[in-house]
């Protein structure tokens, strides 16, 4: 199968195209762009891995599912296009950002800027039917991004994965904690970032593991 990702990507996840799940993700998801709204664009649905080539990424984000509502979804997780209006969890997550590194980002929620220098901005999973949250869970996104997890964790040396919620906390327990450093807390919603997300230090903790191993930090 032809799928249209960043080359190096596209050579260490090569063995996916071709399982018997994929197939019916890749049946599944173009029916549901073809009877309704989905999110993001067709062309976004690897916008994560376009950004940061596998031997670029030194840090992993892991997010859920995609913005569901409409222009919001861009392929980064907690990420939008420039001139959206921000969504609460976002406005959280730069709170922090503030509060932990004093780096004020406005309210530009478009994190490509991260992306580019090595932050890889996953969701478990890649599409969703507009106005209904995790509509395409359990259809195979979430094998394919446990191997991209995987493979990252097999083959990368000292990476840093910040798994916020008890989603993706649940998503990363098979990473290796003695070869990357793992950071853990409540997730960045409304609901739930004053039980442990304020206060959680994670960027400047993920910066201070990257200088440690020799690698530039992220400028957040």
């Amino acid at each position: 199968m032809n799928v249209r990702i960043e080359k190096s990507w596209n050579a260490h996840l090569s063995d996916e195209w071709i399982k018997p799940y994929f197939k019916e993700l890749t049946d599944f998801v173009r029916s549901e762009y073809s009877a309704t709204t989905v999110y993001p664009a067709p062309g976004r649905i690897f916008a994560a891995f376009d950004s940061c080539p596998f031997d670029d990424v030194k840090v992993v984000i892991l997010g859920q599912d995609p913005y569901h509502g409409p222009g919001q979804a861009n392929g980064l997780c907690f990420s939008v296009n420039p001139g959206v209006q921000l969504p609460r969890s976002l406005v959280n997550i730069f709170k922090e950002v503030l509060d932990d590194t004093g780096h004020n980002l406005g309210s530009d929620g478009d994190l490509s800027r991260w992306a580019h220098q090595g932050v890889l901005l996953l969701n478990s999973t890649l599409t969703v039917r507009a106005g209904q949250a995790a509509s395409h869970a359990g259809h195979g996104w979430e094998i394919f991004t446990d191997s991209v997890i995987e493979h990252l964790q097999k083959e990368r040396d000292n990476l840093v994965f910040i798994l916020w919620g008890a989603y993706a906390a649940r998503k990363g327990q098979f990473i290796d904690r003695q070869r990357h450093l793992v950071l853990t807390s409540a997730h960045p919603s409304p609901l739930s970032a004053a039980r442990g997300f304020f206060g959680n230090h994670h960027f400047t903790r993920a910066n201070s593991y990257l200088i440690e191993h020799g690698k530039t930090p992220i400028e957040w």
